[in-house]
């Protein structure tokens, strides 16, 4: 009897996964930054920036709270809870 290995499909997964937890650290240190009001001419807070509005296209101005730190939490760490969901379950799928 033979077995698959599934070693292409492992390690097709983890890149899968690291992409996704790499993708929600950008927007999770974005978020850290603005709360302790780190310098915007800064030029690595603005890349940190300006790749957080590039992966939280979709959900940055997605709430309309009155504070604006509670809009870039929840507008950016929305788009990070679903990285992080998505990337891990599709992850979880190819291992399948």
């Amino acid at each position: 009897m033979s077995y698959r290995t599934g070693t292409g499909s492992s390690g097709a997964a983890r890149i899968i996964a690291v992409i996704a937890d790499v993708m929600a650290f950008i927007l999770i240190a974005w978020i850290v930054m603005y709360l302790l009001d780190a310098n915007r001419g800064n030029e690595l807070v603005q890349w940190f920036h300006d790749a957080a509005t590039w992966l939280a296209g979709w959900s940055h101005d997605l709430f309309t709270f009155d504070e604006a730190w509670a809009r870039v939490v929840a507008g950016y760490g929305l788009a990070a809870v679903v990285y992080l969901f998505v990337g891990h379950a599709v992850a979880g799928r190819i291992r399948r």
